[in-house]
């Protein structure tokens, strides 16, 4: 039987293996998304996370028993939510590394004309095999490209050793310029020399060393939850299906720019090659307020809409006075007759947070879950 504890354990079961599958900035603590999902539903009900990020509330739910939805605008977080949900066959996968791999010769040329930001970073066996994997992989359409694009992308930067790259962090993509001025200043201009088919072969056998997740049916929506919601609230009321738990952490005013912190890995999904900041509504920093407050707004009121009467909205938050005001009226607004209790989480010294990994060390107000139940 598989439990909650089985798989924060360690990586002993397929289960465990995949939870902890992508890594991503502003990730969900892999146990607080277990700790919610099994005290605020019960199996067989439906969850739904309009803002899934790398969607480990989504796949908490699918293999605690929970029919579970997300929806996430950024492909990157898409990819590893919806591969680890349902990961290719292994076999299959290992079939198309050799076959992309093969392949790689096709842009001896094309690599000569890169910025020198790739030249430093990849050698040039890797960068060759990076190109063909960014040109003939239909990650969008087919699960066994989609699962390997997502193991390269795990293994796209990281320390040295750890990845394909030169000395980068793993989680978010630094900026070109830095990383070079970085790697020069440390005499690192030289890539490490690494044959890419041998590393993600290795990759591949460990990742599907205990088999695949068993997962209740659960899903990943690609897509902007203000426009993807009207489908869903349509199908959902076609077949008469009522979410349990909205479960979810709506991006953070003025915090970070999704985009640009994994601008690399979208450059591997076909994305531009020089480092800048998206500038697509809803993609960026959310440094406009009545933007901000408009899309919480319109999702909380489609998700509203497909919530059962006595349910569960579980929403975690920014403390700061505009985030954490503007989402709690919105939640009074669209859920009034629910019993609203609040759960400040402050941020101590000891604290381990992902911006004082990258050099931040100004303190924080910390987050704060919002729960409504009736």
């Amino acid at each position: 039987m598989i439990t909650k504890e089985k798989i924060l354990k360690g990586f002993e079961t397929a289960e465990s293996r995949w939870a902890r599958f992508g890594p991503y900035y502003a990730m969900f603590p892999l146990e607080f998304a277990f700790d919610v999902v099994e005290k605020y539903s019960k199996k067989g009900d439906y969850i739904i996370d309009p803002f899934a990020g790398r969607c480990s509330s989504i796949y908490a739910g699918g293999v605690l028993g929970r029919n579970s939805l997300g929806i996430e605008i950024n492909p990157v977080g898409w990819l590893y939510g919806t591969v680890k949900l349902q990961p290719a066959d292994k076999n299959e996968v290992t079939d198309r590394l050799l076959e992309i791999y093969r392949r790689k010769n096709y842009y001896n040329r094309a690599i000569k004309r890169m910025p020198e930001f790739y030249r430093i970073c990849y050698c040039d066996e890797v960068l060759k095999f990076l190109l063909s994997a960014r040109a003939n992989l239909n990650w969008k359409n087919n699960n066994v490209d989609a699962t390997l694009m997502s193991i390269l992308l795990i293994y796209l930067h990281a320390k040295l050793g750890e990845g394909l790259s030169n000395q980068m962090r793993m989680t978010k993509s630094m900026g070109m310029n830095y990383s070079v001025k970085w790697w020069k200043k440390n005499n690192m201009t030289s890539p490490p020399e690494i044959n890419p088919c041998d590393f993600i072969l290795k990759k591949i056998e460990w990742r599907y060393q205990k088999g695949k997740p068993k997962v209740t049916e659960s899903a990943v929506v690609f897509g902007d939850s203000s426009s993807e919601l009207i489908n869903i609230s349509q199908r959902a009321l076609n077949n008469n299906i009522k979410f349990s738990l909205l479960f979810t952490s709506p991006p953070y005013w003025s915090i970070t720019d999704y985009h640009a912190d994994q601008w690399l890995r979208l450059w591997l999904l076909g994305g531009n090659e020089n480092h800048k900041s998206l500038k697509d509504k809803y993609k960026g920093r959310f440094v406009n307020k009545e933007e901000y407050y408009n899309l919480l707004d319109n999702v909380f009121m489609h998700c509203s809409k497909i919530m059962k009467e006595k349910s569960v909205i579980y929403v975690r938050t920014d403390k700061r006075e505009f985030t954490f005001n503007s989402t709690l009226e919105i939640l009074k607004k669209h859920f009034p007759k629910h019993k609203i209790s609040v759960i400040e989480k402050p941020l101590t010294e000891d604290t381990k947070t992902q911006t004082k990994l990258y050099g931040d060390k100004s303190m924080k107000p910390g987050e704060i879950d919002i729960i409504l139940k009736k």
